[in-house]
C-alpha cells in the first residue's frame, strides 16, 4: 500500500534547544550508513529532453558506490546530536521493510547491519537513547530511514520539507511511514522575517543558541532543504546536505539528475560558493562525494 499523508504534526521551532554554552566548539564524526549504486547522471543530469530516464539507462558497468552518510555531534552542554539518520538497520537484510517493495527492488544498496547509526553509536560507547537531537537536512529516504531508533531525540526540520514530505511518494524520494513517529518534530519556518542571514546564507537559524551549530536554508534539493554550519576548535565545517552531492558541484555549478527545483538548487549553490569563498580555512563535507568521502578525517574538532 502507497504512504497517504501522515498522522504526525510537528510543533513550532520557536526558540532555541537547550543546552547551549558561550563559546562552545563542537567535535564532529562522519558515518558512513551503506552506499547506493547510482549512475554517472546522478551528479551531473545529461542535457537536453528526458534526461532523467536517459540518466537511468547508462550502462551498469558506468555505475558506482555512492555513499550514505549521517553525522555524530558532540557538544559540552547538548550532549550527542545527530545530523540525519541514514538507513534503519533493517534495510541491510529486508530493505522492503523502511524503502518498500517497489524501492527495494529498484534500488542497489549495499549495507551491512553494523553500519547503521545505532550500531556505530554503541561501537562508539554512545548509547543511542541519549541522542538528545536530530537535524534533518531533508527527509529523502536515504536520510530518514533511521529515524525510528531515536525516540527520545528533538527532530528539527524545515516546515516546507515537512509539508513536502508528510505527501510525497517514493518517486519524490520520501517514505512517509519512515518519519510518521509520534516523537518531538519541531519545523522551523524559513519564512519568517525574523530569521538572520549567515556568513552568504539568506536565511539561518541558531539550533542552541550559542552559535556552534547553524541550519541555513539551502532549497532546491528537495523543497525545504536545509545544510548546517558546525564551529569547531579553530575553523568552521559546513555540511552541505544534498545541496552539493560533491565538491565540484560547488566549483561547477552541476545540476544532479534528481532536484526539486532548479531555480532554488542554483540559488542555494551560489550561497553554498559565496559561503566557501568568505570562510577558505572551512572543512566543506558534501552529500554524496565518493572521492571525499574517502579522503575524509575519522573526527573533525
Amino acid at each position: 500500500m502507497p504512504d497517504v499523508g501522515v498522522a504526525t504534526e510537528p510543533k513550532a521551532y520557536t526558540h532555541a534547544l537547550s543546552g547551549g554554552r558561550p563559546g562552545a566548539t563542537v567535535r564532529v564524526r562522519p558515518l558512513l550508513t551503506g552506499e547506493i549504486n547510482a549512475p554517472p547522471a546522478f551528479f551531473r543530469r545529461p542535457d537536453g529532453p528526458l534526461a532523467i530516464p536517459r540518466g537511468l539507462l547508462a550502462p551498469r558497468r558506468l555505475w558506482s558506490p555512492v555513499p550514505i552518510p549521517a553525522f555524530l555531534v558532540d557538544h559540552p552542554g547538548a550532549g550527542p546530536l545527530l545530523i540525519d539518520t541514514g538507513l534503519h538497520a533493517s534495510v541491510a537484510s529486508a530493505p522492503a521493510a523502511s524503502l518498500g517493495t517497489l524501492a527495494a527492488r529498484m534500488y542497489d544498496i549495499r549495507m551491512e547491519a553494523s553500519q547503521s547509526v545505532p550500531a556505530q553509536l554503541e561501537g562508539l560507547g554512545v548509547e543511542p537513547r541519549s541522542v538528545r537531537a536530530v537535524v534533518m537536512t531533508h527527509l529523502h529516504y536515504d536520510h530518514a530511514s533511521g529515524v525510528s531508533a531515536f525516540p527520545e531525540a528533538t527532530f528539527v526540520v524545515a516546515r516546507a520539507e515537512w509539508d513536502a514530505a508528510a505527501s510525497g511518494r517514493m518517486l519524490q524520494g520520501y517514505r512517509p511511514r519512515q518519519f510518521d513517529h509520534a516523537f518531538d518534530w519541531r519545523a522551523i519556518d524559513y519564512a519568517s522575517t525574523s530569521l538572520d542571514s549567515f556568513a552568504g546564507f539568506g536565511r539561518s537559524v541558531d539550533l542552541l543558541g550559542d552559535g556552534s551549530i547553524r541550519l541555513v536554508f539551502t532549497p532546491g534539493h528537495s523543497a525545504g532543504h536545509q545544510s548546517v554550519v558546525l564551529r569547531l576548535h579553530d575553523r568552521e565545517l559546513l555540511l552541505t546536505g544534498d545541496a552539493a552531492y560533491r565538491r565540484t558541484a560547488i566549483e561547477e555549478g552541476e545540476l544532479p539528475l534528481f532536484c526539486a527545483d532548479e531555480h532554488l538548487y542554483r540559488r542555494s549553490l551560489s550561497e553554498i560558493r559565496a559561503y566557501v569563498e568568505r570562510t577558505p580555512n572551512a572543512v566543506v563535507i558534501c552529500g554524496h562525494d565518493p572521492q571525499g568521502w574517502a579522503e575524509l578525517d575519522a573526527v573533525y574538532s
